[in-house]
């Protein structure tokens, strides 16, 4: 087994192979990287160079010609507004952009509710149009913007996937933070084993991601995990966290803390993670079940919900966590 980590996408990357060949492994390790990195150029809103940025720039002007990377990932982003009623919606970018999310409260910012008003109005899927023949994609007003943040780390993990299997690997592991898609069987001759992260860990550490609360194996699939503990502050006593409601512009007011989703692609994953978390609980889970993928769902009691397809193959390792019986 083989393992490597490089930071793009803005963060940690690590990919593992198994392989009776160290140069063989290398080789499908470096064409796995060299798939992020190439959609890390293409989908980077904060580049000035990135084809999302092109798109953004013309909104409301002129169609934009893309490249087959891109036109796919906005059109699966557009099947997952849909499925999800726009619980995820990529262009809430500009009111993201108004919030200042930071555990230091003199950098952290609450917009004004004026200026969220006025920002919101600009955020609808509906009014993003794609043109699949001349793979081109045009925003239909000026000062919108669309952001791949929520779905573009899964994406890649899928074309990492794709690259190393290509090459005749039979199992691999593709981490990009909390988007991890595995396929094959590891040394021991089973599904790969992950940990879903603590989102109430009981005290403070250097590497929260190490602090775990269960663990499931993946079976050739994909999971994604989104939280209120990943970016956030406090000020007046509240809990401002990076998730988003596209109805409000505010942080999403769920009874959940964290949502991990388990389905064939990392793709889907990422970004119904992000979708489950603004939904809540019971609609979450039911959307889950209807859409046929599987998730785990924490509130804020630590109560942990499950569809039905999970029970029996998620492990609770952590005190004050009980998987919830409805």
């Amino acid at each position: 087994m083989y393992k490597e980590s490089r930071v793009l996408m803005d963060t940690y990357c690590t990919i593992t192979v198994v392989s009776t060949s160290r140069d063989r492994a290398q080789h499908a390790i470096d064409e796995g990287f060299a798939e992020i990195k190439k959609l890390e150029v293409l989908l980077n809103y904060f580049s000035p160079d990135s084809e999302i940025t092109a798109v953004n720039k013309a909104a409301g002007i002129k169609a934009v010609r893309v490249s087959k990377e891109t036109l796919e990932i906005m059109e699966r982003s557009m099947e997952i507004s849909q499925a999800t009623g726009g619980a995820f919606d990529p262009t809430l970018a500009p009111v993201i952009s108004l919030w200042k999310f930071s555990r230091d409260p003199s950098a952290s910012a609450v917009p004004s509710p004026e200026a969220v008003r006025k920002t919101l109005r600009l955020a609808d899927f509906r009014r993003i149009a794609i043109d699949g023949s001349t793979s081109e994609i045009m925003l239909g007003e000026q000062g919108m913007e669309v952001d791949l943040g929520g779905i573009a780390k899964g994406f890649a993990a899928d074309k990492a996937v794709e690259a190393i299997q290509a090459l005749g690997i039979k199992a691999a592991l593709v981490a990009i933070a909390g988007d991890i898609r595995g396929y094959g069987r590891n040394l021991s001759g089973e599904g790969w084993n992950v940990g879903i992260q603590d989102p109430r860990p009981e005290a403070e550490t250097d590497k929260p991601w190490e602090e775990i609360f269960a663990v499931l194996h993946l079976n050739d699939e994909a999971i994604s995990t989104s939280g209120d503990y990943q970016r956030f502050f406090f000020k007046d006593g509240r809990r401002y966290h990076h998730i988003l409601d596209p109805e409000s512009g505010y942080p999403a007011d769920s009874d959940l803390i964290s949502v991990s989703v388990i389905a064939p692609e990392g793709v889907v994953t990422d970004s119904m993670a992000t979708a489950v978390f603004v939904l809540g609980a019971d609609r979450g889970i039911r959307l889950l079940e209807a859409m046929g993928i599987d998730g785990v769902l924490v509130d804020r009691d630590r109560k942990v919900h499950l569809t039905g397809n999970l029970r029996g193959r998620l492990t609770i390792v952590r005190e004050g966590y009980k998987i919830t019986d409805k």
